[in-house]
């Protein structure tokens, strides 16, 4: 078969030859010549930056750099401007590979990499779906994402689902008869893995476990599932095992930097330290030891056209207490920075701590489909849920219980049932939002 994905980013001068060479190169280092790898690199793009982009340099406030922890950490809100003030020195928006981030964080913005950091984005992410046996020039995907509903938008999108070896299912409409329709894709199609939003994934297996349908004998050349972009509870991933009959893979990744971690074949989240150098930081900017808790902070160590540097994604997370500088492991995910909530009696808890309490309640019967909640008050809050029936007083009664077992007592709550849940427009759904 021609290598039509290779070929694609290799006409639109992303030279993916030798970012794969480069990338092989790193793989192979021994933990030493790692390290010393690690260390020339952050020097390297830090003093790129400051001698030639005079954005990052207003932000450091400085041409020198001597302690790497002293560097500021970057976050969305500083991006938040004209791209073009924040481009290198001999860059321009049309040599550059330009995009924008999804705005799942609330702060959406317009990024840039140079087309050898995009190229190495590729191949990183090649090399870690081959542990699955995965090859994108020939490996037919089932894409489960959001597309572009303006004509060109859209057009354009399957044009390149068409050059990457994917058919994509649009997943603004995941009605009973839409999910139907797409099992029917199955049967006849030869699709070799899943790929997309987790929420989105995870409601076609529901789909499939009320008809008691296992995927993989409907499509038996299937090998793997890749969920993305959301949370991936426990309970969730048993399910997809259970009804698709496959490996279920967790990446995690942001669209301006690169694969961040991919589950690997022995089932550690493994982190990507080939172009990516990830620190858990705490409130003052500085490492917390691994096993803790931080916020996410990400520096690429390629991209010269933009400064990714001590970039704070929004995330809070934990490194394994086994990482090592090569082989860091990501042991949680916790949830996003904003999506916190501040409770009466001053307590702070992961939005997630309620959805997680109240998943567990909920999925007993599979009546209710999804469900995100909302802080409207300091001690209010609204869960909008999606189900065959209502919510019986009983099961409500339950929910409250255990929420204030996890988190405290009197808060107060409404239960709203919808047709559908809000999603971004490229079909994301947040599981938890604040609204203080």
């Amino acid at each position: 078969m021609l290598p039509l994905f290779d070929l694609s980013l290799q006409i639109n001068g992303f030279p993916l030859q030798t970012a794969k060479t480069e990338l092989q190169k790193i793989v192979a280092f021994s933990e030493k010549e790692y390290q010393v790898f690690l260390e020339n690199k952050k020097k390297e793009i830090v003093n790129f930056h400051l001698h030639n982009n005079s954005f990052y340099r207003e932000l450091v406030g400085s041409t020198s750099f001597e302690n790497w922890n002293n560097l500021p950490v970057l976050n969305k809100k500083n991006l938040q401007k004209p791209l073009i003030s924040r481009l290198s020195d001999g860059f321009s928006p049309k040599t550059v590979y330009v995009n924008k981030t999804s705005g799942s964080s609330g702060d959406p913005f317009v990024f840039a990499k140079d087309k050898y950091s995009h190229a190495l984005t590729w191949a990183s992410n090649m090399y870690r779906f081959g542990w699955y046996g995965i090859d994108f020039n020939s490996s037919y995907q089932a894409r489960f994402y959001g597309i572009p509903m303006d004509f060109i938008g859209h057009k354009k999108e399957r044009f390149k689902d068409f050059l990457s070896h994917r058919y994509r299912f649009s997943i603004f409409d995941l009605s009973d008869v839409v999910l139907e329709t797409i099992l029917k894709k199955f049967k006849y199609k030869k699709f070799d893995y899943i790929n997309g939003y987790t929420s989105s994934i995870v409601l076609f297996a529901k789909f499939l476990q009320k008809k008691n349908i296992i995927l993989k004998e409907i499509c038996p050349s299937l090998k793997v599932c890749m969920v993305t972009s959301e949370m991936l509870f426990e309970t969730d991933k048993i399910l997809l095992e259970k009804q698709f009959g496959l490996p279920i893979v967790n990446e995690y990744g942001a669209s301006e930097l690169d694969l961040i971690a991919f589950q690997n074949p022995k089932g550690e989240w493994q982190v990507n330290a080939e172009t990516l150098f990830v620190e858990i930081l705490d409130d003052m900017n500085q490492p917390v030891p691994n096993g803790v808790s931080g916020r996410v902070v990400i520096t690429s160590l390629f991209n010269t056209a933009h400064p990714f540097i001590r970039y704070e994604i929004g995330d809070i997370g934990i490194l394994d207490e086994k990482s090592t500088a090569q082989k860091p492991i990501l042991k949680q995910l916790i949830g996003r920075t904003n999506d916190i909530a501040i409770l009466p009696s001053g307590k702070k808890s992961p939005g997630l701590t309620f959805y997680y309490v109240t998943k567990s309640i909920i999925e007993d019967d599979g009546n209710v489909k999804e469900f995100l909640i909302k802080q409207t008050k300091i001690d209010s809050f609204e869960i909008e849920y999606v189900s065959e029936t209502e919510l019986t007083l009983k099961q409500i009664q339950k929910i409250e219980a255990a929420i204030a077992l996890y988190l405290e007592p009197h808060l107060n709550f409404s239960f709203i049932r919808k047709k559908a849940l809000e999603r971004t427009n490229r079909g994301k759904l947040k599981q938890f939002k604040s609204m203080l």
